[in-house]
């Protein structure tokens, strides 16, 4: 399966090739691909979670959700002793 992408604005063109040269040895399509591929990654998860899909999650009045969960000093912080 062969697929063609065709840009001929010169500009461009330019770009790609010296970024080539510099990172990929001049492997335009090794280098189209790597930054397409960190575009990807870097919009994978740029949004929140719960913005995905909005009237998921219903939160009560007065709920923080940035506030701990957990009130208590652990032991482990406190260096208090579990007796067992």
């Amino acid at each position: 399966m062969a697929n063609v992408v065709t840009i001929k604005r010169p500009d461009v063109v330019a770009l790609i090739e010296k970024a080539a040269d510099e990172t990929t040895g001049g492997n335009k399509t090794e280098l189209v691909a790597t930054a397409i591929r960190r575009l990807l990654a870097e919009n994978a998860r740029s949004q929140s979670l719960f913005g995905s899909h909005p009237g998921s999650v219903k939160v009560r009045r007065g709920v923080d959700l940035t506030r701990p969960a957990l009130d208590d000093a652990m032991d482990a912080k406190t260096g208090r002793e579990i007796r067992r």
